[in-house]
């Protein structure tokens, strides 16, 4: 599997010529979910969610779908009958040759007076693990995380903490448009100096196997 990180909380994974795109949210690019068979969208934050960028990639290829949650699904299934799945923490299906876990149930908490949203991460091949906004630990062993490393609802010892109960084999950044440049290379020291697994980020563009 080829994963490349897209801005942000942004990634597309690649295997036997198909195409699966998590996140294409509004601090993605504009082309970010264009070519994918498959979507799926973790919640309905805009850095996550963005109509535009869904409707551009279902109109350019009348085959792909979108797999995600009703809050977001209710925004968008309208416009595209049979298309926009709704799935919940529990379900699992296969789409585009990637066979799909889905756990999770709510958006981590920003602050107490702050209404949670629903949210939900995709375990895509056994394998690889996008949370979405919130520390979800699967009950299933991770080899991939992607690791939402800088978020208004984290602090480090947390995201560190997260990996620790995860136990992945090697972590990758995600939800990293908040980090600045200055601010990168502490992180990427607490969290592989005391993450306990091989922690990464790449560059938006970057690709890598897994």
């Amino acid at each position: 599997m080829k994963l490349t990180k897209k801005s942000h909380a942004c990634v597309r994974l690649e295997k036997d010529g198909r195409t699966l795109v998590i996140d294409p949210g509004g601090f993605s690019e504009e082309d970010s979910a264009l070519g994918a068979d498959a979507v799926f969208v973790t919640h309905e934050h805009p850095d996550h969610f963005d109509e535009g960028r869904l409707r551009a990639a279902l109109e350019a290829d009348p085959a792909a779908e979108i797999w995600t949650l009703r809050s977001v699904a209710e925004k968008i299934s309208a416009a595209f009958p049979g298309r926009v799945h709704t799935v919940g923490h529990g379900d699992t299906f296969t789409v585009a040759g990637f066979d799909v876990q889905v756990h999770g149930e709510l958006h981590a908490v920003i602050h107490p007076d702050i209404p949670r949203v629903t949210n939900i991460g995709f375990l895509v091949d056994g394998a690889v693990f996008h949370p979405g906004d919130a520390l979800t630990v699967p009950d299933h062993p991770v080899d991939t995380l992607l690791l939402p490393v800088m978020a208004p609802w984290n602090k480090i010892s947390e995201v560190i903490d997260y990996v620790r109960e995860v136990k992945p084999r090697r972590a990758f950044d995600v939800h990293d448009a908040l980090l600045t440049d200055l601010a990168r290379p502490i992180y990427d020291r607490q969290i592989g100096a005391l993450g306990g697994t091989d922690h990464s980020r790449l560059t938006p563009g970057d690709s890598t196997r897994l």
